[in-house]
């Protein structure tokens, strides 16, 4: 192998193509596929090797199109992953401005003035004039690469016919596809697309396919490569400036049309008197596709010609007495390559803002947009999701795409569920009856259009579009209560099925997989609408909230609103086509329901829309990192960039536990303390940082004193108890500071408490900002809340977005209405204390009424005697004075006595300014919620709340995207985005949270942005593989900023696990060491009672002659292992462990039913078994642990998705004290990617070795060291049939044991 990756890679290009993809394949991909190459060198000479071979050098006919194929898509992965050092440099070589040698002469002079690169095309000139000859045809080859290429695939293409009659070499079709999606992914990308874009318009590829015979059989061979096409033309085209990167406007654009029309009709004048009425004409009125045809297609061919040559688009004829043309330039070719450069185009927006939000059936089952199985090297008309973007539009359309087509692969599994289950058939009158029922639809008993609004200005669609539709709910309660409280925007999908058949289906499965679904159950029609409510008998709608009136039947009719752009375009075909069309809207027999949290589709579609129809700025220090383009560091506070932001003093309150703490976190620094005395040099820390860039090595610390606050035990503050490692205080430290931080946080590296103390800082360090927190899911947004509520941060300052906050762990309401009325009652209690106050200083009136009252009390009667008291002591300087005339002694009784200790004066005078600063809080606060007092609608106190009380603000990622543009209409402003889980999000879903807010003078707010994630763990959860895999959609935006090389700081000491247990992942991790407690603990260092090891991996080998089966496709189940599982779950609750602290997981959602039916079968009736914590999947269980895991792996055959390394590293890190993995140990020992964990693994017997006789938890500790058990050998289990019956045994055993104890 080795000597095909040195000397032997001149001839590596010899092999087939296919034996490229066959290595990348073994090695479980590109990426794998490349760490085989131990030197660049290697690379590079197979990487020349590669495209000598691609272009036919080495002779055409050696190499099938197949070979071809493999090569285009070896290249396609190389041009994708420039990230990499080594395939950047070769493919640099073949993308520069040195390959416009290959232009026409005229076409590159023409560039060469308009782009002003004429002098470095002049100094590229005299390099080559010293190079040597061979010199020159390597380069020259290089240049003329992609042309070539090009030239091949035309060659190719132009062998197909269009003749819908004549067969078709599928192998050429395929080839076609695949180079088209090579040449979309180059025009996708600046660096590629900056100098080939002209060699591509230059060689007219697009104008080339478009006239193609594959192009022509659209509707069946050529599906595919249209759809790709369509692709190509918009990134052809797209609204860039391809040499400088910048994004065009939408006026801009359009200059840049009406200049190219207007410098076409002053050619036309000045040479083509032919062309006189087009010259003369309005440029608005010869701009359009239809009346360029009209002005062009009088002219001859030559004619064409000659114009096509006056624009540098072709060569110019030769000055002869005949003139023959290249057989290339046919007169439709000429006049189609005239109309295409020069028609005008819908602008990207326009096309964007009257595209249809909800799937159609045209699209559902469309396996080129929306496929139901992939498999490597599948070519898809879809976008993808790269490291670098075009512009931020480009960006937001890709994810837009992406994510709708991603929600129709689900709607679309709903449908079939439903429809499926509703068992439709053709009736003998030809209407559609049902022979089942479904929960989330039901058959229409009428539909009706019911309002029409008209268009706004400017627009074709008409504003809003209304329907009604009733159904009749002869269902179960809980069904009917389901139906009559859907909510209001709730999305539900009409559906019009017309079968075939006139035979009742029995079963609600589809048994013939050999026929489409759509062809069994007769799908016709199917449109999306949004609820606008229930009506009442009156056909009102009911208000949310509105008590529903009781009916007199089981009919319920709702209104919905309909997609105004989809039923223009439906209504637009049928004027068009009236003989061919129906009347989609009279059709519907079927409506259909979604779960609630599925269903959220469409207000994500919209933000995303409103997001692109708006000006979207992104911090100027985060852009070009954000589109992937530009120093990946320039965000960071160290780069020079930055460096003017830099804050050097920051109050490190709490970060530190003491002196001795903060030094072993600075060690490489020289530490000044401002304070020489060791008893003063205690928290809280104020630090001054040296200036990054400079060499200066000096912190300067000083210790201070925290102002009393009063003498009230809930007055001292809340103490951080963590003790931070230096790691995890340099990640602190960055958070604080403005810019891009982003830490990797690999399991039980403490990342919530990082982040809690992150935002514990900037709450003390930045009292006037906002900091917005995000998570992926409501678990890990709880558990961050909990954490921040134990620290030193005032409640009335955090607020929790969503649903989720009933699941914390508190009483307390965080939710906007649980804030407004937590900020009533403390405005009571602290009206009730102003009415203590009064009267302890016996003050007639009524102050305690208002807040507005009770300031003007503070302001007359508290300051005054204050200020009056402060005079008196400050004259007198005795202690005894301070108790004596303190005019506030009566309030305070209720205080632990004695208030004054009368030791000094300094100290009594210290706790006399506590005790003001007590009360001069409580006017504040009072203060604060002024207007919450005067603002009389709930809505109005949470706006207020959330706009002006409120410091922090948690929400999920779907949150925000569902309540974004709510949220910038109430002028929601914040300064930090703090993001955990970060590598769990959609790339999409991360940038929306940075978008809540309007620009401030066109300038964006945010100051700091801090991701938090692991992108060795799993990526955002994406259910049809080819959106993940394909178009790279569970990249997110954590993983593509560490992929770009985007500094960030990773965590090295687990807390979680005991370091045996540690070591099956910390491979995985540049230094993952281990926190002291993980070392020292008990916990830690005993065995599992019962077990001879605290891990093991147990081969699991066929049952009955049986390994893994798949009794539905994916659906994934190994009969052994589950009840191997269970049985050891079983005895382990025999030998005394709590079920809660014992979790099963599996790698596949076909096993975790499978041992969950057996759980209930064999534990769920028993009191003496129960239910373990969970049994789920391993992605399901990330962000989660517990003492003890089950793990089983299931597959027999092929090690399936647990190749992916991330999911391994997941598997791996759930469990602190125990991890028992059962498995197939002869499929995953060899697995090249798991190796690292299995060689460990396997280390250790792989039958269960058991100790029956401890028990939970232990007489006699055992620790788990030593190497031989204290009371002989363990017990050997062979398989699951003795486990089984052994724990039979056990089980009985102790049932007479327990008979003869009573």
């Amino acid at each position: 192998m080795e000597a095909l990756f040195t000397q032997a890679a001149a001839t590596a290009g010899r092999r087939d193509g296919t034996k490229i993809e066959e290595k990348k394949d073994e090695a479980g991909g590109f990426a794998a596929f490349l760490r085989r190459f131990t030197k660049p060198e290697h690379f590079r000479l197979f990487f020349r090797s590669v495209t000598i071979a691609a272009t036919g050098d080495l002779g055409w006919k050696e190499f099938s199109l197949k070979d071809q194929s493999h090569f285009v898509i070896f290249l396609n992965d190389c041009f994708n992953s420039l990230e990499n050092d080594m395939i950047r440099e070769p493919v640099q070589h073949l993308i520069g401005l040195p390959m416009w040698e290959c232009l026409l002469p005229e076409r590159r002079e023409f560039e060469l003035r308009r782009t002003g690169l004429k002098k470095k095309w002049l100094r590229l000139q005299k390099q080559d004039a010293k190079k040597t000859p061979a010199e020159l045809e390597e380069i020259k080859r290089q240049r003329w690469f992609l042309r070539k290429l090009i030239d091949r695939f035309f060659a190719v293409l132009e062998g197909i016919s269009g003749d819908a009659e004549e067969l078709v070499d599928m192998e050429k079709v395929h080839y076609c596809e695949r180079f088209l999606d090579f040449v979309k992914d180059i025009e996708s990308l600046l660096p590629t697309r900056r100098f080939f874009n002209t060699v591509l318009d230059d060689s007219h590829f697009v104008v080339r396919c478009m006239l193609s015979g594959l192009a022509q059989r659209a509707e069946k061979e050529g599906k595919l490569f249209t759809q790709l096409l369509d692709m190509l033309k918009f990134y052809s085209h797209f609204e860039i400036n391809d040499l400088t990167g910048e994004a065009y406007s939408d006026q801009a654009f359009a200059e840049l049309h009406y200049d190219r029309i207007t410098s076409l009709q002053r050619a036309a004048f000045k040479h083509f008197p032919d062309l006189k009425e087009f010259a003369f004409a309005n440029v608005a009125s010869v701009d359009t596709r239809e009346s360029l045809v009209l002005c062009f297609s009088s002219l001859s061919q030559e004619m064409l010609y000659t114009v096509a040559a006056h624009l540098h688009l072709v060569p110019p004829a030769e000055e002869s007495d005949g003139w023959t043309p290249d057989p290339l330039y046919t007169r439709d070719f000429l006049l189609e390559m005239l109309i295409w450069r020069n028609e005008r185009r819908l602008s990207q927006l326009d096309a964007l803002n009257i595209m249809p939000l909800y799937p159609t059936e045209e699209i559902l089952w469309d396996e080129n947009l929306v496929p139901s199985e992939f498999a490597s090297g599948d070519i898809l008309a879809l976008p993808k999701l790269n490291l670098q973007y075009l512009t931020m539009h480009d960006y937001l359309l890709r994810n837009l795409n992406l994510f709708r087509l991603e929600s129709t692969y689900e709607i679309r599994s709903d449908v079939e569920d439903c429809v499926s289950r509703m068992r439709p058939w053709s009736m003998e009158d030809g209407s559609v009856g049902f022979g089942g029922w479904a929960r989330m639809a039901q058959p229409l008993v009428e539909f009706s259009v019911v309002e029409v609004a008209s268009p706004e200005l400017g627009v074709k669609a008409p504003r809003r579009v209304m329907a009604d539709f009733s159904v009749q709910l002869n269902v179960r309660p809980e069904v009917k209560f389901e139906w009559e409280n859907l909510r209001k925007h709730d999305v539900l999908f009409l559906v019009c099925v017309r079968p075939t058949s006139r035979v009742m289906p029995k079963g609600n499965r589809r048994k013939d997989k050999s026929v489409p679904f759509v062809q069994q159950h007769g799908i016709k029609y199917i449109r999306g609408c949004e609820i606008e409510g229930l009506l009442d008998e009156e056909g009102h709608v009911i208000e949310e909230g509105q008590e529903k009136p009781m009916y007199k039947n089981n009919r319920r009719t709702f209104r919905v609103l309909l997609d105004p752009n989809q039923y223009h375009a439906d209504y637009e075909h049928m004027r068009e086509q009236p003989q061919e069309s129906e009347d989609i809207y009279s059709s519907f027999n079927i409506i259909m329901r979604r779960k609630p949290k599925e269903n959220n589709f469409k207000a994500v579609l919209e933000t995303i829309r409103d997001l692109m129809n708006t000006r979207c700025v992104v911090p100027e220090w985060l852009h070009d990192i954000f589109l992937g383009y530009g120093d990946p560091s320039q965000a960071e506070i160290s780069h020079e960039l930055m460096r003017d932001r830099f804050l050097p003093g920051l109050d490190l309150k709490d970060t530190f536990l003491d002196m001795a703490h903060l030094r072993s976190c600075f060690k490489g620094l020289r530490i000044e303390c401002s304070a020489t005395d060791k008893k003063l040099q205690v928290p809280p820390f104020r630090v001054t940082l040296p200036q990054p860039g400079t060499e200066e090595k000096r912190l300067v610390v000083e210790p201070y004193q925290l102002p009393n606050r009063g003498p009230y035990p809930y007055n001292k503050p809340k103490l951080n108890t963590v003790p931070f490692t230096p790691t995890q205080t340099r990640a602190i430290l960055s958070g604080m500071q403005p810019g891009l931080t982003m830490v990797v946080g690999p399991p039980g590296t403490g990342k919530t408490d990082v982040a809690v103390q992150m935002i514990s800082n900037l709450y003390h360090n930045f009292p006037e900002q906002r900091t917005l927190i995000v998570t992926h899911s409501n678990q890990a947004l709880n558990q961050i809340f909990e954490k921040i509520m134990v620290l030193d941060i005032e409640e009335r300052h955090l607020v929790r977005l969503g649903h989720g906050e009933e699941a914390l762990s508190t009483e307390k309401d965080f939710s906007r209405y649980g804030r407004v009325n937590f900020i009533l009652q403390q405005r009571q209690e602290l009206l009730d204390e102003v009415q203590r106050l009064q009267e302890s200083i016996n003050v007639a009136g009524d102050f305690s009424y208002t807040c507005e009252t009770a300031g003007h009390f503070f302001l007359y009667q508290v300051v005054a005697r204050w200020e009056a008291y402060m005079s008196k002591i400050k004259s007198s300087k005795l202690a005894e004075d301070i108790a004596a005339h303190f005019p506030f002694k009566k309030y305070f009784e209720n205080a632990p006595q004695p208030v004054f200790l009368g030791k000094s004066y300094e100290e009594d005078l210290d706790i006399a300014e506590g005790c003001f600063r007590h009360i001069k809080k409580i006017f504040r606060q009072l203060d604060e919620y002024r207007p919450v007092e005067l603002l009389h609608r709930g809505r109005d106190r949470v706006n207020y709340l959330l706009m002006k009380e409120a410091r922090i603000i948690a929400m999920t990622c779907t949150h925000a995207a569902l309540r974004r543009t709510q949220l910038v209409k109430l002028g929601f402003k914040y300064d930090n985005v703090l993001m955990e889980e970060a590598g769990q999000i959609l790339e999409v879903e991360t940038f929306i949270p940075l978008m809540l807010q309007n620009p401030l003078d066109g300038h964006e707010r945010l100051k700091r942005v801090i991701l938090i994630g692991d992108h060795n763990q799993l990526p955002p959860v994406i259910k049809n593989m080819a959106f993940q895999k394909y178009s790279n959609m569970e990249q997110s935006l954590f993983t593509r900023f560490v992929r770009l090389g985007t500094p960030y700081i990773e965590l090295d000491a687990q807390g979680r696990a005991r370091p045996s247990l540690a070591r099956l992942y910390s491979w995985r991790y540049k230094n993952l060491g281990d926190l002291p407690h993980v070392l020292k603990k008990p916990e830690f260092q005993l065995a599992n009672p019962g077990f001879w090891f605290e891990y093991q991996l147990i081969n699991v080998e066929e049952f009955n002659g049986v390994g893994e089966s798949e009794p539905d496709p994916f659906f994934f189940q190994n009969l052994a292992e589950a009840e191997y599982v269970v049985a050891t779950y079983m005895y382990m609750r025999l030998q005394g462990y709590p079920a809660d602290k014992i979790s099963i997981l599996t790698t596949y959602n076909g096993q975790k039913h499978l041992i969950r039916d057996v759980l209930s079968r064999r534990c769920a009736d028993n009191p003496i078994f129960g239910l373990p914590s969970k049994v789920t999947t391993v992605d399901r269980f990330q962000g989660q642990q517990n003492e003890y895991i089950l793990l089983s792996l299931v597959r027999t055959k092929t090690v399936g998705h647990l190749r992916d390394v991330r999911r391994l590293v997941v598997a791996m890190s759930r469990a602190r004290l125990g991890l028992y993995i059962f498995g197939r140990l002869a499929l995953f020992k060899d697995c090249f990617e798991l190796a690292p964990a299995f060689s460990i693994l396997t280390q250790r017997p792989n039958r269960l070795q058991l100790l029956p006789q401890e028990q939970y938890p232990p007489a006699k500790p055992r620790p788990v060291h030593i190497n031989q058990p204290v009371d002989g050998p363990p017990f050997e289990i062979a398989d699951v049939s003795q486990m089984s019956h052994y724990v039979t045994e056990l089980y009985h055993k102790r049932m007479n044991l327990q008979k003869k104890g009573r």
